[in-house]
Parts: structure tokens; sequence; C-alpha cells
């Protein structure tokens, strides 16, 4: 069954989690793929999932042999659907934080953008359920990144985001180096260094219905650390290459 799109959705210990988002998912694209990435889950999770590939099509699992953070899962995933005719490739989590029904919005703003970005700081404060300390660290990180690196987003730390084949193929995937939510500002500020075109969507963020979060002290301080080498790394350079002249520097 061909599809153009192709869901991202890494997973550890998220047995609960995994029916009910890909059934949601689903609901909204209908045509779409869902591929999960889990890390070898204690609770089980991989083994529901190969239960829901085998019953649908349109699910694809790929198992990984140990724990290895977010942002290898994502590469896996990335480098996967690569190997495949997908158009657009999204990273999605599985834990509904990312509401399914913003799906359609996205594919719609993938039309005219390389890369659409979910925004939780876009026309207001778009968080719920999230306590205010975390807020406040949400927050800031975003400043942080965009005080350093000069990337006009407003939230360049978010999850929720679907890229064009063409420029998720224009990023050297086995040159990212982060792994935690820097992640997610390393893949951004690749593609906008590069002159791809990024566009903003807003997106209301719900903290998510069950299991633990990631979130942890490695993950914080690695996103502290990696905001300044992202920056040393292109000179501190803080407007994007006309795409002309990057693919000239490529030899395109």
């Amino acid at each position: 069954m061909a599809s153009d799109a192709l869901l991202v959705i890494p997973t550890y210990e998220e047995r609960d989690n995994v029916r009910p988002i890909a059934r949601a998912a689903l609901a909204q694209l209908p045509d779409a793929h869902i591929l999960f990435v889990d890390d070898n889950s204690p609770d089980g999770t991989g083994q529901e999932l190969n239960a829901m590939a085998a019953d649908d099509p349109r699910i694809h699992v790929l198992h990984r042999k140990e724990k290895k953070g977010l942002g290898r899962a994502y590469i896996s995933g990335f480098q996967w659907a690569l190997a495949r005719p997908y158009r657009l490739v999204f990273e999605m989590d599985a834990d509904f934080s990312h509401d399914p029904a913003e799906l359609p919005r996205f594919v719609e703003a993938a039309q005219d953008a390389d890369l659409v970005l979910g925004s939780r700081y876009m026309a207001g404060i778009r968080i719920t359920n999230w306590p205010l300390r975390r807020l406040v660290l949400s927050k800031s990180a975003s400043l942080y990144v965009r005080l350093i690196t000069g990337m006009p987003v407003t939230d360049p730390t978010g999850g929720f985001k679907c890229f064009r084949r063409e420029a998720l193929t224009a990023v050297p995937l086995d040159e990212i180096v982060s792994n935690g939510y820097s992640f997610q500002v390393e893949m951004t500020h690749t593609l906008w260094l590069r002159g791809f075109r990024i566009r903003e969507i807003p997106i209301t963020f719900e903290d998510r219905r069950s299991g633990q979060s990631k979130m942890s002290t490695v993950i914080f301080r690695e996103a502290l650390w990696m905001v300044w080498r992202l920056a040393l790394r292109s000179g501190f350079r803080r407007r994007p290459r006309k795409r002309q002249e990057q693919d000239r520097k490529q030899g395109t």
C-alpha cells in the first residue's frame, strides 16, 4: 500500500498509548503510514506494535536493541523513510501531547514550506496541564536558542514537525550529534542555515495522558551546551545562506 506521508513515532514504555495514537492519527490521515521506532521497551510495547503491524499494512515497526535516546530513534526512522518513496515525513510523540487532529494542517502548510514546525508559543502560550516551573523552563529555552543562534522560530525545541523529503535528504543525518530535546534544535538549525523554507503553525500542547515524561537533567544539560556548539559550528552566522550559495558550496 503506497503512501506519500510517514509518521515517525519513537516509543519506550508506551504500550498503553500506541493503539490509541495510531487509531487517532490514521483517522486524520487515512492514507498515511506510521513507523514506530521502539527501543526494546520492557513493558511489551514492541510485542503490541508487532500485533498492530500484522493487522494493518499502514503500520510498521523498527525494533532497536536498546534505549539510545530520542535523537538516535528519529535518525533511524528518517533513514528508514528515505529508503522508501515518502514525500512527507513527520515527527510525533506517542503520548497524545501532539494532537493528531492537527495533522491535516501540517500537510496543508507543507505545500509551500520545506519544514513545518508546530509551535506552542505562536499566538500566545498554548500548553495545558504543565506545572509553572516546566513552562518557564521551556519558554526560557526557546528564548535562549533564539538569542544565541539568531534562528527566528518561536518554539525551536518542539517535537511536532513535518519535513518535505527534499529537506530531509539535505540533512547529513550521520553528522547530527545531539540526542535529547536539542536534537530538535539541531535539525531545524541545519535546515535554516541552508536556506530551506521553515513555517510555524500554532498547536495546542497537552501534557502526556499516561506514562512518565522522558525529560531528565542529562537531556537539559545537553540542550544548554549544544546551542553553543551549533553557533560555533556555523561561525556564529545569524542569517541563512541563500539556497543558490549553499548549492554551490555542496558542488550541486
